[in-house]
């Protein structure tokens, strides 16, 4: 059997919680989407495991999460949440490890990119939990816009031996054919470490949600499978959010065509290794 892990995607409830990111645009993606859904649209995909991703800063989320990913054998990791600004980041995690679903904890993130300070990442307290995420052997996943990305070069190459992994390509502004300075930085990035991993993930919902074609996103992978290398590259949709764009199948028949020209064994690392290697997953994962 083929096997395709979706490294990158959500759940929520907007009926019992606030996001704060979530503005009046967003409305259509703005109910319950559950495990029940993604099982309704990964099957048909032809996705064998998935990389469940925090949504809000809220350790309690991150508690659930664990569980839930427990209870459904899809799930192989969770991307969590904890404060990294405070100074027992180490310990929260050593929590989180130790309750339900604490082994399937894989990475933390922060929304990074809704922060003020465009060098967020390279503060103190900033720096001091990253380095706890490394001493706990997680992988931190970087959040961010084409604005956030010399700081987030700086973070790694203060640490480089830590796994870091780049959702969705930076978000580069692809309806408008935004390119400089992203393309720049992307490429500083990939050679900060070479434990930097990047999502092929996001790019629709950059794009025009009507009207995007896969030419449309297929400079901006090229960029990045040659900045990064193949053995770097990680498949993602980004659902529920890329329902914005197109229908859960689209976005990952899209991403697994825009890797079609490379070698066969290029792509199995892309669609299901180099996920296993990034968030330290058990090889058979699941199978």
């Amino acid at each position: 059997m083929n096997r395709l892990i979706d490294t990158h995607h959500h759940l929520w409830d907007t009926a019992k919680t606030d996001y704060p990111w979530m503005t009046a645009e967003l409305d259509a993606i703005r109910r319950r989407f559950d495990t029940d859904d993604l099982l309704a649209v990964t099957g048909p995909a032809g996705v064998t495991g998935t990389i469940l991703v925090q949504t809000r800063s809220s350790f309690e989320e991150s508690q659930e999460f664990l569980a839930v990913a427990a209870d459904t054998d899809l799930i192989l990791g969770v991307v969590a949440w904890v404060d990294l600004s405070s100074p027992d980041v180490f310990e929260q995690i050593t929590t989180l490890k130790s309750g339900k679903g604490g082994t399937y904890l894989v990475g933390i993130r922060h929304q990074v990119h809704d922060e003020e300070d465009e060098n967020w990442l390279l503060r103190e307290d900033v720096q001091r939990g990253l380095s706890a995420i490394h001493a706990q052997e997680l992988a931190y996943d970087l959040l961010l816009r084409p604005r956030e990305l010399p700081a987030a070069i700086g973070a790694v190459r203060n640490l480089p031996d830590m796994h870091w992994v780049l959702d969705h390509i930076a978000k580069p502004e692809i309806a408008k054919c935004g390119w400089q300075p992203w393309a720049d930085h992307i490429e500083d990035l990939a050679k900060a470490s070479p434990t930097c991993w990047v999502k092929l993930s996001g790019m629709a919902t950059e794009a025009d949600w009507n009207a995007w074609t896969i030419d449309d996103l297929r400079p901006y992978a090229n960029h990045i499978i040659k900045s990064f290398g193949p053995q770097r590259c990680m498949l993602g949709s980004d659902w529920p959010v890329c329902l914005l764009a197109a229908p859960y199948r689209r976005i990952m028949d899209t991403a697994q065509d825009l890797i079609t020209n490379l070698p066969a064994d290029q792509q199995a690392d892309i669609s299901f290794s180099n996920a296993i290697e990034a968030y330290r997953l058990e090889p058979d994962a699941r199978n």
